[in-house]
Order: C-alpha cells, then structure tokens, then sequence
C-alpha cells in the first residue's frame, strides 16, 4: 500500500482480537484428536444411519479423493503412492475396523493391513479383506448428485470390480450418502472451534473495514483484498479464496450481481458516502468460514450511517430471518428455498438466497438452499433431493434489493454469515452483522 497508509497503520490500534491461534505441531494435535473422535464416534453412526457396513475410499497420490483428504492426519499432506482406506462396522459386536491397505499405518487412527512380502499384490490383499468379512453392502464413492462424494476415478474402479468376485457385485453401492454425512456432519468440538473460527473471520473484517486500512480518498478496494489476505497469511493462517471488495454509491447504477465477485472494477479509490461490501473467508484446524459483511464510509459532518442505509441492512436481516425460520430437518434445500423466498417476497422485500454447506470444504456437503442463478430451484445433480440434517454448518448466503430516493436507484444488500443447525434448531454459528460498519470508527465529524 501507499506510504500515508502505512504511516497510518503505525498509529492506529489494531483491531484484531487476541484469540489464541495455534502453532502448527499443536494444530496438528488438535487434527489429529477430532479425527480419532470422528472416526471412533461419528463414522459407526454414520454408517448404521446409511446401511453401509463396508466402506472403501481409493485414491492415488496427488489425485486425492475429496473424502480421503479429510481422513489423512496432519502429517500426511497427500495420499501415498496408491491409499486404500477400509472401514468395516460389525454392528453386532459393535465395533469398527480402519484398515489399511497400504505400506504404512495412515497415523495412529488407520492400521495397515498389508504386508506387501507375503502378498505382493495390492488388490488381491483388498479382496482378502472382503472376504474375510463378507460385508452385506460395499459402498464406494461414485455420485452424479454430490461431487464431493465422486471421488472414485475410473481407473481404480475398473481395477476394484475386476478383482472383485462376482458375489460382491450385487453389494456394491454408492456410498454417496455416506460420504456426505461424513464430510458435513460437525461434532460438538468442532463447533466450540468454530466459534473461534468465525470470530478470527469476524475481527479481520472489521480491522479491513476501519481507518486503520483505510483512508478514504487514498485508498483502493484492491489494497483492502490485498490487506486482507496478507493478514491472513501473517497469522499464519490460509484462505481458501482471494477476498473482494466492492463498492456502491449514489452516482453509479446497481449493475448484476456478479459484479461483486467478477467483473468488477479494480483499484476503485474508496470514497466518503461509500457503501463497501467483501467477501472473505479463512481456513484453520480444517474447517473454513464464509462471510460478507458491508461499511458505511462517512461523510465531512456525519457520526452515522444515513437512516436509508440502516432501513436496508434490517430488510437483508429480514431475509435471514425467513430463511433461517424455514430450516427444519428433513426438508430439501429447494423445499427451504422455495417456503423462505415466498414469505419475503410476500412481507414485500426482493429477496435472492444462495445459501450452501460450509465446513470441511468452502463450498462444502449437503443440501444447496437456491443458487444465484437458480432461484427456482436447483436440480438433481446440484443436491436437489438430499435433506437438511442435524449437526451441520451453513452459509447463510443472499441478498435483498433495496430502492433508495436518496440515491435515485436501487442498492443490493448481499450478506453471509456462518449458521449451526442442531437439534435446539438454528443459530449463528459466532453473531451475524446488524449495525454497518463505519469508517472512521471515532466519531469525530461533528460540529461545524
């Protein structure tokens, strides 16, 4: 950034909250700790809830399935050569074996279960296992509907079922369902991370929207991404997308909504009267956070936001509300979409909701309530038919058009922020935006 800004930085009070942000070999600890609860607590369940009693997940070295990425431990950053991860449940003894068909124990939580010098080869070793077991249902993962869960590459399917007996055939199923629980489904520990999360996510957002970056007139939306990315990367965390900021004021027409994310101007100098928006989220310890959250930069005499504005963020509040209202268990995401969007639109608001799972991914598993360009619905291969359930993160993600005759034009007011949905219903996973964020902070445009 420009050397006023740096000078400025200097100065000013960070605003950054003190959490306590782990270094990597407690990270890993900590990894490695939910892991082996997930496997020895959730997985059985997980596989008794889909009636799966054997799961197999296959994948090469740099060709990782998206569900084997989240079982590795810290240590392990890829697959080795060929991984071959199996899960077998006994119900009946109540127990779960995490084998694996592979040269080394993958951490503490999975035993290798091959001995490459009494059986040189891989896939004959696999079938041993099978047969030892005789599971009533193999599950793989092969999906059109989830992509996350279609992490099988055809290669090492064709190899699978050509070593397979043929009475397995008829047992093998996807094990989609499977998959996604696995990936979507947050522990109680995890959630009590999350909140940390979200709040690292929440105090980067308003350091970025404050004087400390910004000097309205100097600075440009571009720096403010770069700022925050570098922050980020200064904590020694990571993003999982580049941040964006984008601008609305009084003088230029709404234009689409993908302006904000492509398109949009670069190194556009922020200004007093400014409406800014961003985008931004963090990964740590695994799990990833999405938030948009919107500025207000004050004019030459003004100590708050104008009344228009304040009407508007209540009315993008109003939105969450009807979404949030709607999510019950066991409804699909266009079910949501469609019961939330007509309550909003019927309480006279313009609503837009593109809402998806957050969690070990970005854009994670589970139900998609609406895209922004499929606001009557999203079909099948986009997770039409799967339903909201307990234990899961979302991005609470959407929009509201708002006329204001101040400004002579419309203004979008595009908001997201992490939710929990549990078995108490929903929450917010660390707060959600309800006040604009002002810059200066200091109220100090008073008097003549």
């Amino acid at each position: 950034m420009r050397y006023f800004l740096y000078v400025c930085l200097v100065f000013l009070p960070i605003i950054t909250s003190s959490q306590h942000i782990l270094p990597e070999k407690e990270r890993a600890q900590v990894v490695d700790e939910i892991l082996s609860e997930r496997f020895d607590t959730l997985l059985p369940q997980l596989m008794d809830d889909v009636g799966i009693d054997m799961w197999i997940v296959i994948s090469r070295e740099y060709n990782e399935d998206p569900v084997l990425r989240t079982m590795l431990p810290a240590t392990w950053l890829n697959a080795r050569r060929r991984t071959i991860l199996v899960f077998y449940r006994d119900k009946a003894k109540n127990i779960i074996e995490k084998l694996a068909v592979a040269r080394y124990n993958v951490g503490k939580n999975i035993e290798s279960a091959w001995d490459k010098e009494k059986e040189p080869d891989q896939w004959k070793r696999l079938i041993q296992l099978i047969d030892e077991r005789d599971p009533e249902k193999i599950g793989l993962n092969y999906s059109q509907d989830h992509n996350i869960a279609d992490g099988l590459d055809k290669t090492d399917y064709d190899e699978f079922m050509q070593y397979l007996p043929a009475k397995y055939d008829k047992r093998v199923g996807t094990a989609e369902q499977l998959a996604v629980r696995w990936i979507e489904t947050r522990t109680e520990r995890e959630m009590v991370i999350y909140n940390q999360l979200v709040s690292i996510t929440h105090n980067i957002i308003k350091e970025a929207f404050s004087e400390a970056v910004i000097t309205p007139g100097i600075t440009t939306t571009s720096e403010v991404e770069w700022w925050m990315r570098q922050k980020v990367t200064d904590l020694g965390l990571e993003t999982w997308f580049h941040p964006t900021v984008d601008i609305q004021r009084s003088n230029e027409g709404l234009v689409s909504h993908l302006y904000s994310f492509s398109g949009r101007p670069e190194d556009m100098v922020i200004l007093p009267g400014d409406l800014l928006h961003c985008d931004f989220g963090i990964t740590y310890l695994r799990l990833n956070t999405d938030c948009q959250e919107l500025a207000y930069v004050l004019r030459p005499k003004e100590n708050s936001p104008p009344n228009y504005l304040v009407d508007a963020l209540k009315k993008g509040n109003r939105v969450q509300d009807f979404l949030t209202n709607n999510m019950k268990k066991g409804l699909t995401g266009n079910q949501i979409l469609s019961k939330a969007l007509a309550e909003a639109k019927a309480d006279g608001l313009r609503p837009a909701i593109y809402t998806h799972p957050l969690g070990l991914y970005g854009h994670s598993a589970g139900t998609t309530i609406g895209m922004w360009d499929a606001q009557g619905g999203v079909m099948k291969d986009d997770g039409e038919n799967y339903p909201l359930n307990l234990n899961t993160v979302y991005a609470i993600e959407l929009n509201t058009t708002v006329n204001i005759p101040e400004w002579q034009r419309d203004i979008r007011i595009m908001l997201e922020e992490a939710g929990f949905y549990g078995p108490e219903g929903f929450r917010y996973v660390n707060g959600r935006q309800t006040e604009l964020l002002l810059i200066p902070r200091v109220k100090a445009h008073q008097g003549n």
